[in-house]
């Protein structure tokens, strides 16, 4: 029995093992993608927040010459970036592979964990892993994107339009930019998943609805001390990255409270049928 135990652990680890391998090789075939369109990656993506076209101003620009007769937002025609250490392009170019190959293949990662845990699951059981599988990468995606095209561009935009001197000639370090670009963009898709943590932890008993209502106050306090962790120090890139992770709070209250009267139906009637 013992023996068949431990060949069952080695198993799974086994099968762990083959998970993980694929979902590495998914990552470097994304990352390769990436590299050998390195070049239309940087000019039009990494880049394209620090461009008056970009999507995000040409909007604001739209709203702004409606309302106030001209665009509140006009970039520099020039983004000067400057190379300090000799191997600086080659360290942001694998960078930017790996986190793009990463985003890339981060729903077939899920999928690989999910067909992981789902022998072990029973039929109810796997129904609801599919909404939490799909909600995981749903909403990593979609603060990969909330980040990229509202948070970062008025990041750039207050870093670029703020000076103490003319005299002061702007030239922007590439890492830096580099490190900027991560932080936020990956940063937000990894705040987006608070409710799915928040499902989960509802679901094993550990959250309450009213544990996230009493303390609402003290999250908020919490989402504004993250939102200038992940964004630079100006209050309107720090607002922008606060506003939709309150919004996201709010939802989490309503789905641990779906939750908790799904698993309160349920406790009634086992009671029920026990009792019969």
């Amino acid at each position: 029995m013992a023996e068949e135990k431990e060949m069952s652990f080695l198993g799974h680890i086994g099968e762990l093992r083959a998970h993980l391998i694929r979902s590495i090789i998914a990552t470097i075939i994304g990352a390769l993608i990436i590299g050998f369109n390195i070049n239309w990656i940087m000019d039009h993506i990494f880049f394209g927040p620090t461009r008056n076209d970009f999507l995000t101003f040409r909007v604001v620009n739209h709203f702004s010459r409606e309302i106030i007769g001209h665009n509140s937002i006009h970039l520099p025609k020039d983004f000067p970036v400057r190379v300090q250490k000799l191997f600086q392009q080659f360290n942001v170019m694998m960078a930017v592979s790996v986190f793009g190959g990463m985003v890339m293949a981060f729903p077939y990662i899920v999928w690989e964990l999910w067909k992981f845990i789902s022998p072990a699951l029973h039929e109810k059981e796997r129904k609801n892993s599919i909404f939490v599988i799909n909600g995981v990468w749903f909403l990593f995606i979609l603060g990969v994107l909330c980040g990229y095209f509202l948070i970062l561009p008025f990041a750039i935009n207050f870093g670029v339009i703020f000076k103490i001197s003319d005299i002061i000639v702007p030239l922007y370090d590439l890492s830096d930019y580099t490190t900027l670009f991560l932080q936020v963009v990956l940063g937000m898709g990894v705040i987006f998943l608070f409710p799915m943590v928040v499902y989960l932890l509802t679901s094993i008993g550990i959250l309450t609805p009213q544990f996230l209502k009493t303390y609402r106050r003290h999250a908020i306090v919490v989402i504004m001390v993250v939102a200038a962790i992940i964004t630079p120090a100006d209050v309107l890139s720090m607002m922008a990255a606060a506003m939709p992770l309150v919004v996201l709070y709010e939802m989490s209250i309503w789905m641990s409270i779906y939750v908790h009267r799904k698993l309160q139906k349920q406790e009634k009637a086992l009671a029920k049928a026990n009792n019969n």
